[in-house]
């Protein structure tokens, strides 16, 4: 494809006992409260498979199908990259069961979960993969569960040319504010839409920004009431979204990940070599370095972890991921 994503310039590096052994290249877009650019670094306007980044916006377009969660914590499980812990499954479990359907219909592939504990809990009793289990099974849930409130087909809710896939097309593209530029297919089998960095920043400013009540701070607004649903006890998200009342954020796979926070504006990584371990210090760097978000003084304890993650050596600290912005 002509305007895929072309690379970054450096981020970040590792630092291992006072030398630098490894280095991340990647891109970064920031945008203001209205989305407009105000900093890049790299290729910001190309495209790219912000893989389950786009996941609040997938949630965007189930509510606008007519499915009315539960809970806010069932919107939440719905845009979420789970780690497969038992209160996540109770989520997901809470979503098919509000609609009526079996986790049978699931389409995402079988797995294990990816939380250490619950797999090795499962493992050791003799538990094998299971669809439920996929850390994406909430966002299948929730397309199922919209699909049986609009009337639309289950059996075939992952197929491009289905209603929720196209409404979901859609609903990108006007908070993106781009034309989809490629259609691929994510890791667990639906759709995946790509769009650029500056888009996918500008879309998270959108939802962070919308007046409450609105479907759009419904997103945003489960997502940080529910940050433990997101990405699990340990996951970035979550600790990020604890720590700064009011930031969102969502990784995605292959080095992709957003923040965004009201009044301030929101960053959109690409780190060339998909490596997660650097794309979550450098959208923090950005957002507030670049971007002037301003962390509460009780907070910075866990947003300097964030920002630079130890390297071990024989099992105790011998250095940092330093970011270069």
């Amino acid at each position: 494809m002509s305007d895929s994503y072309r690379g970054g310039e450096p981020v970040a590096e590792i630092v291992r006992s006072g030398f630098a052994e490894s280095l991340h290249r990647g891109s970064v877009a920031v945008t203001d409260p209205s989305g407009n650019v105000t900093a890049s670094i790299g290729d910001t306007g190309s495209a790219v498979f912000p893989r389950s980044s786009n996941k609040p916006m997938q949630a965007l377009a189930m509510l606008r199908a007519g499915w009315e969660p539960g809970s806010a914590a069932d919107l939440a499980i719905a845009s979420a990259s789970h780690r497969g812990e038992p209160f996540h499954l109770a989520q997901v479990a809470s979503v098919l069961g509000g609609a009526g359907i079996g986790d049978d219909r699931l389409q995402c592939p079988p797995d294990l979960p990816s939380d250490p504990a619950a797999r090795n809990a499962i493992v050791a009793e003799g538990g094998e993969p299971r669809r439920v289990y996929m850390n994406c099974s909430g966002k299948h849930a929730g397309m199922l569960a919209a699909c049986a409130a609009a009337g639309w087909d289950l059996a075939t809710y992952r197929d491009p040319e289905h209603p929720l896939q196209r409404l979901i097309v859609a609903t990108v593209e006007e908070l993106t504010g781009e034309t989809v530029r490629a259609v691929g297919v994510d890791g667990c089998g639906a759709p995946v839409l790509a769009v650029s960095l500056t888009g996918i920043a500008r879309a998270f400013s959108r939802l962070v920004e919308a007046p409450e009540g609105t479907p759009e701070r419904r997103v945003a607004d489960a997502m940080r009431a529910n940050a433990k649903l997101i990405d699990g006890t340990k996951g970035p998200d979550h600790r990020m979204m604890t720590a700064v009342p009011g930031l969102l954020a969502k990784g995605g796979a292959e080095g992709v990940h957003v923040i965004a926070a009201p009044g301030v504006g929101a960053v959109a990584v690409k780190i060339d070599d998909g490596a997660g371990r650097a794309s979550t210090p450098v959208a923090l760097r950005a957002i507030t370095q670049i971007g002037g978000l301003a962390v509460p003084e009780d907070a910075k304890p866990e947003i300097d972890a964030l920002l630079g993650p130890e390297v071990l050596g024989g099992g105790e600290p011998v250095g940092r991921l330093r970011t270069l912005l």
